[in-house]
């Protein structure tokens, strides 16, 4: 697309399953996430729980039950962001699988994958995943996106290539 602004090694992200903007109702139900998976996205996911006891999507809350299996089959496309120590710490065990972080409102927040999950609004590096930068519009460059690892949004069908 001439539009684009992402370089073709962009890993482009769909935050919580959105493509088009926020829709807070359909955000991390699995249905939604897998059809962003289908169009080719990874997604980025808000986790709880642990293989002990069971994986929940949620922001907030726990509001989707879901199985090991389907975390496992989509594994190589998602970005779990643990929301609570369980998450983290059983996820975490299994680093050959999952690219897992937990941030709250850090500057920078390294994945299991070794990227840089990176806050709004501040430096990216070739590692960096550049979060929401809608929330700053205009202040990262065409260069800066297309050098990064990544671009994690609501809106990611605008970085499309």
């Amino acid at each position: 697309m001439s539009n684009s602004i992402c370089g073709e090694e962009v890993r482009l992200i769909a935050h919580r399953g959105n493509i088009l903007g926020p829709n807070p109702e359909m955000e991390n139900n699995p249905v939604y996430i897998d059809k962003a998976l289908e169009k080719g996205y990874d997604v980025e996911v808000d986790i709880r729980g642990s293989f002990y006891t069971k994986f929940y999507l949620g922001h907030d809350r726990e509001q989707y039950i879901i199985s090991p299996e389907w975390l496992f089959e989509r594994a190589h496309k998602l970005w779990l962001h643990a929301k609570d120590i369980q998450a983290l710490h059983s996820l975490t065990q299994q680093t050959t699988n999952f690219n897992v972080f937990w941030h709250q409102e850090d500057f920078y927040t390294l994945t299991t994958k070794g990227y840089i999950w990176t806050y709004p609004g501040h430096t990216l590096t070739p590692q960096s995943i550049c979060v929401m930068p809608e929330r700053f519009e205009g202040l990262y460059s065409e260069p800066e996106l297309k050098n990064c690892a990544g671009v994690c949004t609501d809106y990611i069908k605008k970085y499309e290539i």
